[in-house]
């Protein structure tokens, strides 16, 4: 395995509060590696270099997948990162919700659209080095 520069973190996300689940739940969420800036956000540059140690795990329940942050294309304010699990199918991408202008630090909010279109809100819970 490479060597990862300092910028990479290790991301957990966790359910935030929902109808389904009013106390959020640490059993529904996501780990994954993305390449940080000092100001909390996904550094593109980085995750070219290094993307396929961009790895993302979802556990949702019983049920758990392993796959990639990906970054699809349409320029600074269009292009939208999302977690692939299968390199290349459409249907399974799961998108981050603005993940570009996000500052993944403790404590904050995020949302990601499903691969059912619905749309989930995550507390990350801890930022941590990936190496």
């Amino acid at each position: 395995m490479t060597a990862l520069p300092h910028a990479f973190k290790r991301i957990r996300l966790e359910l935030a509060r929902s109808k389904d689940f009013p106390d959020g739940s640490a059993a529904h969420g996501y780990e994954f590696v993305a390449p940080l800036s000092p100001n909390g956000h996904i550094n593109p540059t980085l995750w070219q270099k290094y993307r396929e140690q961009c790895r993302v795990f979802r556990f949702w329940g019983d049920e758990q997948e392993t796959g990639w942050l990906l970054h699809k294309p349409g320029g600074a304010e269009h292009a939208r990162w999302i977690f692939d699990y299968d390199g290349g199918v459409e249907h399974d991408d799961e998108s981050g919700y603005r993940f570009g202008a996000h500052a993944f630090r403790q404590g904050e909010y995020v949302t990601i659209l499903d691969e059912n279109n619905e749309m989930h809100t995550f507390r990350v819970v801890s930022v941590n080095s990936a190496s």
